[in-house]
């Protein structure tokens, strides 16, 4: 797989990226290890992270996914300088005061966040490093509609900008990224990092997968115009997309050995759980099976090759499920396929957004 630049900046990466937020609660470190030594032996050389991971957020694994990849790159000398490393600076707390208090995030809470990333990583610089949502209050993580009378923010973009420049500035951080964002903050970033001489964002690392393609709707032009890179998050929807939870009752008794929604009542809480998302997954699931391929290559397909996704994050908690992932590189998506899947868009629009 040919390597892919990254917005205007001088990073060419892997059109899959390892993601890592299962690190640290689902998966232990020894196996999280193998997985980032199979994900390099395969020739994937982009992983991203953030500090509040790994997921199910808490106060005891906040921060343990950086550790575990530190710790992974003590023991590999030599690997850090084959990757491209991303990470990410936690939005307001978003009920984890644990993060940090208050409801903004201030200058100086991202270049303290960013020397507590560097520690834990084991390394000198961050190749990319993105705000991992919007202290303004946005549609993300299903909430549907902007309501300017929940809007606190207190901090500037442009002192944001400023912070995240002293970074780079410092060596500390290459280039700059935003995730969970709004067309209006994409443009922002863009505008303020030209009028005053600032780091220009890169990329955007958003949701995109068959059940939720809100980034279809205006941010896939804003990108576009901009050269700003789409990363593409939850390709699978939590694991909807696999087909693995067709026959399962998401409202009913919570499974231990189970996937993520099925183990963590907090998964179903959100919009990855709602039983709308699930029933969307079905029909794209059986989809896939009806043009014989499985639900995971199907759903990897249409990300992967998507125009407007430069690189697909992939998150795993085995080595089987990485393998897969890596095998459905090779699925291109037939255009009967591809007008049956917006079929079935239009009918059930985004129950996953």
């Amino acid at each position: 797989m040919k390597l892919v630049q990254l917005g205007q900046s001088d990073l060419h990466v892997t059109p899959i990226c390892l993601g890592t937020m299962t690190f640290g609660q689902q998966v232990n470190e020894a196996d999280s290890h193998a997985i980032l030594d199979r994900s390099l032996a395969a020739g994937i050389n982009f992983i991203d992270t953030a500090e509040m991971y790994a997921v199910p957020a808490s106060a005891d694994t906040c921060g343990a996914t950086e550790t575990f990849i530190g710790h992974w790159f003590a023991k590999n000398p030599g690997a850090r300088e084959k990757l491209v490393l991303a990470t990410k600076v936690a939005g307001p707390s978003r009920g984890m005061p644990w993060i940090r208090e208050g409801t903004g995030m201030t200058g100086q809470d991202i270049l303290t966040a960013c020397d507590h990333s560097l520690r834990r990583l084991q390394t000198d610089v961050i190749d990319l490093y993105q705000i991992h949502w919007p202290e303004r209050h946005v549609p993300v993580f299903g909430i549907t509609y902007f309501d300017p009378t929940k809007d606190k923010s207190v901090t500037s973009i442009h002192e944001q900008l400023e912070a995240l420049s002293k970074l780079v500035k410092a060596g500390k951080v290459r280039y700059i990224g935003l995730s969970n964002e709004s067309p209006y903050g994409v443009h922002e970033f863009v505008r303020l990092a030209e009028q005053h001489g600032l780091p220009r964002v890169a990329t955007v690392q958003n949701p995109y997968a068959l059940a939720s393609r809100t980034y279809d709707n205006g941010l896939d032009e804003t990108c576009y115009r901009l050269n700003v890179s789409m990363l593409a998050y939850s390709p699978l929807g939590f694991g909807l997309l696999t087909g693995k939870y067709d026959n399962t009752d998401l409202t009913g008794p919570l499974v231990p050995d189970g996937g993520r929604i099925a183990r963590y009542d907090s998964m179903r809480k959100q919009r990855w759980g709602r039983p709308e998302a699930l029933a969307a997954a079905r029909r794209y699931n059986q989809l896939a099976r009806d043009h014989g391929m499985t639900p995971t290559q199907m759903a990897l397909a249409f990300c992967y090759h998507r125009w407007s996704v430069t690189s697909t994050i992939i998150g795993v908690t085995s080595l089987a499920q990485l393998n897969e992932d890596l095998a459905a590189w090779d699925t291109q998506l037939s255009p009967e396929v591809l007008k049956a899947i917006d079929a079935i868009r239009w009918e059930i629009r985004d129950p996953a957004l």
